[in-house]
């Protein structure tokens, strides 16, 4: 049936580090079948996903694309959470997957917060994805590409494909670059930072017409703009985008809710 390979992708924050009384920071949460799980868990992201009736002891796998704060912290909320008795007790095992040395950086934050964020070593599984091997990475039915982005050392962005041969790909933050435009290549949902607008360029961040480049050049059916600065909220984002990108294209909010 149709709707059993559909996945479910949630907004859960749309804006930055900057903080919004509207805006979350950067998460995504996604559904296929009765499995969750996230690309980013920035501040606010637990509580954003209990108001939407999402259990977060319930999330499988949580992707990382880089260490800023605005895209990580509340990975320490999530583990401390995780030690309340009676979730710690029923907890499954879950993944943690991100860029190279995010094991070094789960070690560190758990030292930072020692002992309050130390779990049994089989709880979490933490896989680094080397966007240089340019590998299929397995997960469920889905399988996962990465590849570099310009913003951070560590940074990737992330292609997902679906058991129904759709593909999602999540951009994290970067600046415009060709490595971002293949990995888009045909994305039936490409979703896109757009920091600032081109008059207030900012380096390793996209403005809404570079976003749009980047959508047309892969020649992606949906276009999804997210993590607006006040900057880039006080423009007419969609028009600058639509100056280079035709298709379709959707201003990110938080409880945004798409089908793939």
């Amino acid at each position: 049936m149709a709707w059993d390979s559909e996945v479910h992708i949630t907004i859960i924050g749309s804006g930055t580090g900057m903080p919004s009384a509207y805006r979350g920071s950067p998460s995504i949460a996604m559904r296929y079948r009765s499995h969750y799980f996230l690309f980013d868990i920035g501040p606010g992201t637990l509580k954003a996903l209990s108001g939407l009736g999402i259990k977060f002891e319930l999330l499988e796998a949580i992707w990382i694309t880089h260490f800023h704060p605005d895209h990580t912290a509340d990975l320490a909320h999530l583990l401390f959470a995780t030690k309340y008795p009676s979730v710690l007790e029923n907890r499954s095992p879950f993944i943690l997957m991100g860029p190279p040395e995010l094991g070094r950086f789960l070690g560190e934050l758990q030292t930072a917060y020692s002992p309050h964020l130390d779990l049994p070593g089989d709880l979490i599984d933490v896989r680094e994805m080397d966007p240089t091997k340019g590998e299929s990475i397995p997960w469920l039915d889905f399988q996962f590409k990465v590849t570099r982005a310009k913003h951070t050392p560590e940074s990737i962005s992330i292609r997902m494909e679906t058991p129904s041969g759709k593909s999602v790909v999540y951009s994290g933050d970067t600046d415009y670059c060709e490595d971002i435009v293949s990995l888009s290549e045909s994305a039936d949902l490409l979703i896109l930072e757009a920091s600032f607008p081109k008059s207030k360029k900012v380096k390793g961040h996209l403005s809404p017409a570079e976003a749009g480049m980047i959508a047309a050049k892969a020649r992606a059916k949906k276009l999804v703009l997210t993590h607006f600065y006040p900057e880039c909220l006080a423009t007419e984002i969609g028009a600058a985008c639509r100056k280079n990108f035709k298709g379709e294209i959707v201003l990110a909010s938080d409880g945004l809710k798409l089908i793939v």
